[in-house]
C-alpha cells in the first residue's frame, strides 16, 4: 500500500471514530482519587452536623465527675506529673492512660466548657468513619459497599453512647487505632516485614491503652487474613496484592500480638478488682451469665435492626424467662448456619464473626459493673454486620443488574431514617434529667435509673443544663419530694430483687438507703436519717462479715454519715466513733488508692477533729486537724480550683481551736490564710462563699482585739459588716442576727477604746 493510500485509510478512520461524549468527560472528573476525597468530605460533614447538637450539652454526673469534672490531675493538663499518674493509676477501674492523656489535653484547651470536650468526640467519630471507608474501598477496592458501611457506622443510633458521652471518649479513641492497625496490617500483608509489623503491634497497644475492648484485633487480623486480604492458602487472589502463606503460619505471626492482649487482659482485670467492678460468680451465677450473653447478642442484632428504647440496661441477675434465651440461641444458630451455607460469600461468615467476636470482652461472662449490655458495646462489632448488609445488597443489586441510582435512592432513605432516630436518641444525652427520665421510659422497673434520678433532682445546678423544662416549675421543695419519691421506689425494688438475690443487691440496696438519708438530713427528717443510715451500715457491716473488701467504701460513707448526722445534733459522744471507723477504712483505702481516698481521708479528720474540739479533747482535734491540713495543701497543690474550699475549711477550724487554747499567734497565721482564699473564692462564686468571708474575717478581728491591734479589728469587724449586710439584703431572716452581732462587737470595742 502506498504512503498516499495509508494517509487516505487513516483519515477515514478518525472521522468514524465517535466524539467523546459530554457525560464522559464529567464522569471521568468523578473518578479515582478525586471521587473518593469527595465522598470522605461528605461523609466528615454529614457525621459532623448530625452530631453539632451534643456541643451545647452539659457534663453528666455518671462517670464523667470521675473522668472529668472532679478529676484534678486532668486539671493540671498536660505535664510530666500527669503523664506519670496516667501511666500508673488504675482510676476509674481501668488502665487506660492514653484516654487520660486526652482528656488531659482537652481540659488543657476548653478547661471545664463541655463543648471542647464534645466537639472533640464528635470530630473523632467522623474521623473513624472515614477511615473506616479508606480501609475498605482501599483493600476491597469497592466504593460503594464500603461506603454504605462508613454511613451506617457514621449515623446508626446505637452509636450516640459513645459520642454524646464524655466519659466514652476511650471508645472513640480506642477504634481510631483499632482500625488504623488493621490498615498497617493490611500494609504488612503486602510485603511483610519487620518494621511494618512492629508498627501494628504499636498501633495495638496505643488502642489498648486507651480502652481493653480492642483486645481482639488478632482474632480480627484472623478473619480479613481469610477475607479480602486473602491470605490463607486456596484463597481468591487478594485485589491488593497479598501473598498468601500456610494457616499455620498466619498463626504463628499472631503470637506477639496475642501476648499484649493477655497483658492486657490482666491488667484490665487487676484494675477493676481494684475498683471493684468485677462480680463475683455468687453475685452472677454462671448459668445467669451464660443466658444473659445468649440474650445480649440477639438483642445486639434486633436494636442494630430497629434502633428504639436505646437506654442503659440493668442486669437482673437472676434467671431470664426461658422464651428469650430459647428465641435468642434459636435465631444466633440460624443466622450461623446460614452464613456457613453461603460461606462462598467470604464477607458473610468474616462479618458475621467479627461480630461475635469483638463482643466477646465485654458480653457478660466476666462480669464487669452492674450492665446487662449497653449500647456502646456495639461500636466495634456492629461494623461486621455493616459489612454484611453492605457486601450482601451490593451482590445482589450487581445479580439482578440494578442500576447504581436504584441503589442509592433506598440507601439515602435509611441513612436518613437512622439520622433522624440518632438526633433524637443524643437529646437524651443533654442532661442528667433528661438521660435518667429516658432510661425510666423504658424500664419503670430499673432501680439504678431511680437512684440516679433521685440524685440528679437533688443538684442545685440542673436547672442550668438546657432541655429540663420539667424542672422549672419545681421550686427546692418539691424537687427534694420528688427526689423522695424515686428514692422510696429504688429501695422497693432493691428489696425485691434482694429477696431473689441478696448478694447482688443487698449492697445496692444499702447504696439507695444512704441516699435516702442524706435527703432526710437535707429535709431535717433526723429520726428518718438516722434509721436509714443504721438500716444500711447493718447491710454493710451483714456484707462485710461474708466479704469485707468489695464493700469498705461504701460503709465507710455511711459511716461518716451517720457521724455528721449526730455532730449536726450536736450528738458528739455518738459522733466520734462512727468517724474513728470510716477514718480506719479510709486509711486502708488509700494505701490502695490514694488519689480515690486522700480527700477522703481528709474530710474524716476534719470531721474527727471538730467532734473532738466539741468534747474538749484539744490534743487529739489538733493532731487530726494538722493531719488533715497536711493533705489538703498536698491536694490544693495538684488542683487548686477543686480543694482550696476544703483547705479553707481546715485553715479556720484550726484557727478556732488555736483561738481556745490562747494560741493567737497561730490563730491569726491560719486565719489570714483562709481570708485570702476565701477571697478569691467569693470573687468567683459570691453567692457560696460570702457567707466564708464574712465568718472568717470576724474571726480574724476577734484576734485582733485580743491582741489590742484595734485599727485591724476595725477594718476586719466593718468589712465583715459589709459582707453580713449584703447577705442580709437577699435572706434578712438568716442574717439578721450576724448584723446585729458584729455591728454589737464594733460598738463594744469603741466603749472600751477611750480607756485603752
Amino acid at each position: 500500500m502506498s504512503r498516499a493510500q495509508t494517509l487516505a485509510k487513516t483519515r477515514a478512520q478518525l472521522r468514524k471514530r465517535p466524539k467523546p461524549k459530554a457525560a464522559q468527560v464529567t464522569g471521568s472528573l468523578l473518578t479515582g482519587k478525586m471521587r473518593t476525597a469527595l465522598f470522605c468530605v461528605l461523609l466528615a460533614a454529614a457525621t459532623i452536623a448530625l452530631y453539632s447538637p451534643v456541643v451545647g450539652h452539659s457534663f453528666v454526673v455518671f462517670d464523667d465527675h470521675d473522668y472529668v469534672v472532679a478529676n484534678s490531675h486532668i486539671h493540671a493538663g498536660l505535664k510530666w506529673s500527669t503523664l506519670r499518674w496516667a501511666f500508673t493509676t488504675t482510676a476509674a477501674a481501668n488502665w487506660h492512660p492514653l484516654t487520660w492523656l486526652s482528656h488531659a489535653l482537652d481540659y488543657q484547651l476548653f478547661a471545664m466548657n463541655p463543648a471542647g470536650h464534645h466537639l472533640d468526640s464528635v470530630l473523632m467519630h467522623a474521623l473513624n468513619a472515614v477511615l473506616l471507608f479508606l480501609l475498605l474501598a482501599w483493600v476491597t477496592k469497592r466504593l460503594g459497599p464500603s461506603l454504605l458501611v462508613a454511613g451506617l457506622f457514621a449515623v446508626h443510633p446505637l452509636n450516640v453512647e459513645s459520642v454524646a458521652w464524655v466519659a466514652e471518649r476511650k471508645n472513640v479513641l480506642s477504634t481510631l487505632f483499632f482500625i488504623l492497625a488493621i490498615a498497617a496490617y493490611a500494609k504488612y500483608a503486602q510485603k511483610p516485614d519487620w518494621r511494618r509489623y512492629l508498627l501494628v503491634a504499636a498501633l495495638f497497644a496505643m488502642g489498648l491503652m486507651a480502652k481493653p475492648m480492642v483486645i481482639t484485633l488478632p482474632f480480627v487480623l484472623l478473619l480479613l487474613d481469610y477475607w479480602p486480604l486473602g491470605r490463607t492458602a486456596g484463597s481468591p487472589p487478594s485485589v491488593v496484592g497479598v501473598p498468601q502463606w500456610p494457616t499455620s503460619r498466619l498463626l504463628l505471626e499472631k503470637i506477639p500480638l496475642l501476648f499484649l492482649s493477655g497483658a492486657s487482659a490482666s491488667i484490665t482485670l487487676k484494675a477493676q478488682r481494684t475498683g471493684f467492678a468485677v462480680r463475683t460468680l455468687r453475685q452472677f451465677p454462671l448459668a445467669i451469665r451464660i443466658e444473659n450473653a445468649v440474650v445480649a447478642y440477639g438483642l445486639y442484632v434486633w436494636k442494630m435492626l430497629w434502633p428504639a428504647r436505646l437506654a442503659l440496661y440493668p442486669h437482673s441477675a437472676i434467671a431470664l424467662p426461658w422464651w428469650q434465651w430459647m428465641l435468642s440461641a434459636l435465631a444466633l444458630g440460624t443466622i450461623t448456619a446460614l452464613v456457613v451455607a453461603f460461606r462462598r460469600k467470604r464477607y458473610l461468615p468474616v462479618g458475621w464473626f467479627w461480630f461475635l467476636g469483638t463482643l466477646v470482652p465485654v458480653i457478660g461472662l466476666v462480669q464487669v459493673g452492674e450492665a446487662a449490655m449497653a449500647d456502646r458495646y456495639a461500636y466495634v462489632p456492629l461494623i461486621g454486620i455493616f459489612v454484611m448488609i453492605a457486601w450482601g445488597l451490593a451482590d445482589l443489586a450487581e445479580a439482578k443488574k440494578i442500576r447504581t441510582v436504584w441503589c442509592c435512592i433506598p440507601a439515602l432513605c435509611v441513612l436518613a431514617a437512622l439520622g433522624f432516630a440518632t438526633r433524637h436518641q443524643m437529646s437524651y444525652w443533654d442532661s442528667d434529667y433528661n438521660l435518667w427520665a429516658h432510661a425510666l421510659e423504658v424500664n419503670q422497673r430499673n432501680p439504678f435509673a431511680h437512684d440516679a434520678m433521685g440524685s440528679a433532682l437533688l443538684d442545685p445546678d440542673l436547672p442550668a443544663a438546657p432541655g429540663n423544662n420539667n424542672l422549672e416549675n419545681l421550686d427546692p421543695e418539691q424537687r427534694m419530694q420528688e427526689a423522695r419519691r424515686h428514692f422510696e421506689r429504688a429501695l422497693q425494688l432493691r428489696r425485691e430483687l434482694a429477696q431473689q438475690n441478696p448478694a447482688t443487691y443487698l449492697p445496692d440496696m444499702a447504696t439507695t438507703l444512704n441516699n435516702l438519708g442524706n435527703l432526710d438530713r437535707l429535709q431535717n427528717r433526723t429520726e428518718d436519717a438516722r434509721h436509714h443510715y443504721e438500716e444500711a451500715l447493718e447491710i454493710h457491716r451483714q456484707m462485710a462479715a461474708q466479704n469485707m473488701e468489695p464493700y469498705l467504701p461504701d460503709m465507710a460513707m455511711v459511716l461518716n454519715n451517720l457521724g455528721l448526722l449526730e455532730k449536726s445534733t450536736m450528738q458528739l459522744e455518738e459522733a466520734r466513733p462512727h468517724f474513728e471507723a470510716a477514718l480506719r477504712i479510709y486509711r486502708q483505702m488509700a494505701e490502695q488508692d490514694p488519689d480515690g481516698y486522700l480527700p477522703k481521708v481528709a474530710e474524716t479528720l476534719n470531721n474527727l477533729g471538730f467532734a473532738e474540739r466539741s468534747e474538749k479533747r484539744m490534743e487529739e482535734a489538733r493532731q487530726h486537724y494538722e493531719e488533715a491540713l497536711k493533705i489538703r495543701r498536698q491536694l490544693t497543690q495538684q488542683d487548686r480550683t477543686a480543694y482550696l474550699p476544703y483547705l479553707a475549711t481546715t485553715l479556720n477550724d484550726l484557727g478556732i481551736l488555736d483561738g481556745i487554747q490562747n494560741r493567737t499567734g497561730d490563730a491569726r497565721g491560719h486565719y489570714e490564710e483562709a481570708l485570702q482564699a476565701y477571697r478569691q473564692l467569693a470573687r468567683q462564686d459570691q453567692d457560696t462563699y460570702l457567707p466564708y468571708l464574712a465568718a472568717t474575717l470576724n474571726n480574724l478581728a476577734l484576734v485582733d482585739e485580743t491582741e489590742k491591734r484595734m485599727e485591724n479589728a476595725r477594718a476586719h469587724y466593718n468589712e465583715a459588716l459589709d459582707c453580713y449586710r449584703t447577705l442580709f439584703q437577699g435572706e434578712p431572716d438568716r442574717y439578721a442576727g450576724d448584723v446585729a452581732r458584729v455591728e454589737g462587737s464594733l460598738e463594744a470595742m469603741e466603749k472600751k477604746a477611750p480607756s485603752q
